[in-house]
Formats: structure tokens, sequence, C-alpha cells
């Protein structure tokens, strides 16, 4: 029984190491039925199909995720995730779920996801969700921020940390220093709100 359980671990945590290449035809709707047959077929991207991923590094260099994968100690290679991000650091394009890494989390395009970790960034574009950290900037976010400071160009929800800052706001800050750029009230201590 020990055997069965520690094999059933290994494989389950075991690191895909071909991700799977599938192919769709190019075909052209004006083809008759006799063109289609000598269609050839175009690669399609690759994608991981395990439910759990171990990213080492930049091993392996899978554009798209859907499940766990598990950053040692840090992974830049994977363009889209999908599911849950753990580990240290964990960096992504495009990214939909849960990434909750201890020293860093970021996504350069878009997130529709909940951070959770030192320092959480979601780089010059839009973030639905929150974030949870010391450190948490977005380009632009629809939820919450909570941390030590946080920092957004544009936002609508709620900040709490010591420093809070947005150049546009629609929403409530809460903390020691709160700025707001384009409010009548800049500045203010302890609350501020945009509308």
């Amino acid at each position: 029984m020990k055997k069965l359980a520690i094999f059933a671990a290994v494989a389950a945590l075991a690191c895909p190491i071909f991700a799977q290449e599938s192919v769709i035809p190019d075909i052209d709707e004006n083809l008759d039925g006799d063109e289609v047959e000598n269609v050839s077929a175009v690669p399609r991207k690759q994608y991981a199909q395990w439910p759990v991923f171990c990213a080492i590094s930049e091993f392996p260099a899978t554009p798209d995720i859907a499940g766990i994968r598990i950053t040692i100690p840090f992974s830049t290679k994977q363009e889209s995730v999908t599911g849950i991000d753990v580990g240290f650091w964990g960096r992504a394009q495009y990214f939909e779920g849960l990434q909750c890494n201890i020293f860093r989390n970021d996504v350069k395009d878009y997130g529709a996801l909940f951070q959770v970790g030192c320092y959480n960034s979601i780089g010059h574009a839009d973030l639905i969700g929150g974030q949870v950290g010391l450190w948490n900037e977005s380009g632009a976010i629809r939820g919450f921020q909570v941390g030590l400071v946080n920092l957004t160009g544009e936002g609508q929800g709620f900040q709490v940390g010591i420093i809070n800052r947005a150049e546009e706001f629609y929403g409530f800050q809460l903390g020691l220093i709160n700025i707001i750029r384009d409010a009548e009230l800049q500045f203010c201590p302890f609350v501020n709100v945009g509308f």
C-alpha cells in the first residue's frame, strides 16, 4: 500500500516532458470535397495537459497551462496560466485564477485573479480581482488592494494600506497616506474617497 501511495504521489507531481501538439486543417471555404483531402495540416501551439505542472526555472517552455503550476524557484516561460500558481516567483503574460508565490507574483498583460505574496504586480494592464501583500501595483484595477504600499493607475474598489496612491480612483482608500491625483481632494490621511 505504501508503494502504491508513493507511486501515485510521484505520478501526480511529475513534470511533463513533452507537451501535446495537435493539428487542424487549414481549409478554404471555396474548396470542394476532393481538394479538402489534399489540404496540409497546420500545427497549433503547444499546451500542457497535466493537472499538476512543475515549472523549474525556464523548463519547460510551454505557452499555456491549465491546472496547478508549482514554481521552483521561479517560472517565466509559460505565457498563459489558468488555475493555481504556488511557489516562490511566478510570472505569466495572462493569468486567470489564484497566484500565491512567496516572493513575487507578476502578470504582464491581463489578469482575472487574486495575488497573494510579498510583491504583486500587474504590468501596464488590467487586474480584475485583488492583491494582498507588502507591495501591490497595477496598471488598472477593478477590485481591491491590501498591503503596506498600494499603487494603481486607475481603479474601482478599495485600497487598504499605509500608502495608497492612484491616478484615477472610484472608491475608498484607508491608510496613513491616501493620494488620488485626479480627485478634488488629492491627499487625505486616514480616509480618502474618489468618485
